[in-house]
């Protein structure tokens, strides 16, 4: 699952990109497209780890795309390179100014919001007039058309002409007709206002309504603490009073924004958080792990990660009673311990 870090030119993208990911480069290769996939925090990894000692730990991964930057000159009234580049995300991180340079104007973070979002619904309103030119043609000529397709697009045109991105209606960003154009507008998005150092603070809102979801970093201060070490930054964190890295928070809202959610298998070889959508079956969850334990799929042995905190061991969790075994359309919890059944 990857996510695009975008917003204006002077937000901080890199910067909080670096912060994020670690991946610090010198001026000169800024101006390419890099990605970093980092581990999601999760201290119930943490606490397996410590009860089963394995041989590896294995957390749950997110990537980050940082676009490089787009050379204007050629883009000849083509869609932005930048744009291009990250249609093919799940979802998109939005950086906005929200300090003040020496001798600057003062940030207007809701204005920089409204508009990165009228590029994007452009780009998306040239994909929607083309391809509806197209379908509109072909019934002309009575060709077959995808009558799903069009109506969904036609109600995409009317959201866009009115400047409204296709996310703010979420039955139809998630229609299975429209998925193959990756609209930009209709991902989900992490706002994430970029403040200095000394301010920890969302902006006032000044009457805006912004639905997204909305967090803050210090980035500059983020970028110093990822070139840290584990024991400098705990220095560094508890000397500003800081209880968890900015990062660390925007890392699991990244997570739970692409509906994802951690199933754990646990044993003295390994624990492994496991990836997948939430409300997936546990069929299709066992085949994340391998291909073979869906095809010979008997049973799943699920305990919930907190009933074995209840409990303090697997084997007086099944003496409560909370280990049960499921079939293959159950719906796996984040935080289910699994043991797959299997026969091939």
């Amino acid at each position: 699952m990857k996510l695009g870090i975008i917003g204006l030119a002077g937000a901080g993208k890199s910067t909080v990109f670096e912060a994020l990911t670690r991946n610090i480069q010198d001026d000169a290769h800024k101006k390419e497209g890099r990605i970093g996939t980092v581990q999601v925090p999760d201290s119930r990894v943490d606490i397996l780890s410590g009860m089963y000692k394995p041989k590896k730990t294995i957390y749950a991964q997110v990537e980050y795309f940082l676009p490089g930057m787009p050379e204007r000159e050629k883009q000849s009234g083509k869609e932005q390179d930048q744009w291009v580049k990250v249609r093919d995300c799940d979802a998109l991180i939005h950086v906005v100014k929200n300090y003040e340079n020496f001798g600057s104007d003062k940030p207007d973070p809701y204005k920089d919001i409204l508009a990165l979002d009228q590029e994007l619904i452009i780009a998306d309103l040239m994909v929607v007039e083309k391809r509806l030119e197209r379908l509109r043609l072909d019934k002309q000529r009575g060709r077959n058309i995808d009558q799903e397709e069009l109506p969904l697009l036609e109600e995409c045109l009317v959201m866009l002409e009115n400047e409204t991105p296709i996310r703010k209606k979420s039955e139809l960003a998630a229609a299975r007709p429209l998925r193959g154009y990756a609209f930009l507008s209709a991902k989900p998005v992490l706002i994430l206002f970029n403040n200095d150092d000394e301010n920890d603070l969302l902006p006032e809102t000044d009457g805006n309504e912004i639905n997204d979801i909305l967090m803050v970093i210090r980035g500059k201060l983020e970028q110093e603490l990822a070139q840290m070490s584990e024991e400098e930054a705990a220095e560094f964190l508890s000397e500003f009073n800081i209880s968890v890295s900015a990062m660390n928070r925007v890392i699991e809202e990244s997570y739970r924004l692409l509906g994802l959610i951690s199933f754990f298998t646990v044993g003295e070889d390994e624990v492994r958080a496991w990836t997948i959508k939430h409300s997936t079956a546990a069929v299709d969850a066992a085949e994340v792990i391998h291909s073979d334990i869906k095809k010979g799929f008997i049973r799943a042995e699920v305990l919930a990660y907190d009933d074995l905190m209840d409990a303090g061991t697997y084997q007086e969790a099944r003496k409560k009673g909370t280990v049960r075994l499921e079939g293959k359309t159950y719906p796996v919890k984040d935080g289910d311990i699994i043991n797959f059944r299997f026969n091939v």
